[in-house]
């Protein structure tokens, strides 16, 4: 007998998608999807059946319900289905196409062939339960930062970080754009292990992967990075930003995202706090990302 999943969805506004993202994942969630039917945004995400009883589901409703309250927006439509093993990977992919990101990006599903398009650079993914399909805002603006920051043509010297890299997207688009060298790692063994996978799946051998955080990536490489991307909470960011120089050469960058609108401001104060200058910040959907420069040391304080 195949083992089963619960399929929780939760149909929500643009605004309350982090946090129900975050509560999902804190119930004990595997895998996530952020999808639209008919014409509405929906959440799902999947758990194993075994580990989760009826009340346990009623409960997360609560919880949710109490999320969106503090919100002060509609309580949201939850409802839970069973499904069997071999069909909860797969059971979102219906919802995702190919899709065109910013000037240079074609994402292609893993299980479509791809078509040439121009001159565009083709990404092709199969995230299992890993988080970054390009269907995200915050996905999206960070590859368009990673269309600022690098040109194909000019990139033979420089070293990326992808702190929390999810499904590898980031990574394989720097390596795509011609960084020399990308570094990859997540606190999940699963992105660790869809990173790897969809490395192969684009035919790219020397991206590095590994799991851990910042400060792994600070003992292992240390000061060598001339830009980092990092697309996840903005509470984690908010923890990561006092070290964020410590692997960042003088006049590196980072692009951030994961953050909210709202949240913006507070993330780009802390910033220029701990030494970086905030470029610009990018805005879609209701997410954004943060563009900011390390400060030389003769410049801080200034």
């Amino acid at each position: 007998m195949s083992e089963q999943w619960w399929e929780i969805k939760v149909n929500h506004l643009p605004e309350l998608e982090e946090t129900i993202s975050w509560r999902l994942q804190e119930f004990g969630c595997r895998g996530t999807a952020v999808l639209k039917e008919d014409d509405e945004l929906c959440i799902k995400g999947y758990v194993p059946s075994v580990t989760i009883a009826p009340l346990d589901l009623s409960a997360l409703t609560l919880w949710l319900q109490q999320d969106f309250t503090l919100a002060g927006v509609d309580l949201p439509q939850v409802s839970w289905r069973l499904i069997n093993n071999e069909d909860w990977s797969s059971s979102w992919k219906q919802h995702w196409q190919p899709m065109e990101i910013g000037e240079r990006f074609l994402v292609y599903p893993a299980w479509f062939e791809p078509e040439a398009r121009g001159a565009r650079l083709i990404i092709r993914l199969d995230p299992g339960s890993a988080f970054g399909t390009g269907v995200h805002a915050t996905t999206q603006l960070c590859l368009e930062s990673l269309e600022m920051r690098l040109d194909d043509n000019e990139n033979s010297d420089i070293t990326i970080a992808d702190i929390g890299c999810g499904s590898g997207i980031l990574s394989i688009g720097a390596h795509l754009l011609g960084s020399k060298k990308v570094i990859a790692t997540d606190v999940d063994a699963l992105a660790v292990k869809a990173t790897k996978e969809n490395s192969a799946l684009n035919h790219i051998d020397d991206i590095t992967v590994f799991q851990g955080s910042l400060g792994e990536v600070k003992e292992k490489y240390g000061q060598i990075f001339d830009g980092v991307v990092c697309n996840i909470l903005a509470e984690v960011i908010k923890i990561l930003i006092p070290d964020f120089a410590s692997i960042v050469k003088e006049g590196g960058w980072i692009a951030l995202s994961g953050i909210l609108v709202e949240q913006s401001a507070e993330i780009s104060d802390l910033l220029v706090e701990y030494g970086w200058t905030v470029a610009t910040v990018w805005k879609k959907d209701n997410w954004c990302c943060i563009n900011a420069r390390r400060l030389p040391s003769n410049m801080r304080g200034m």
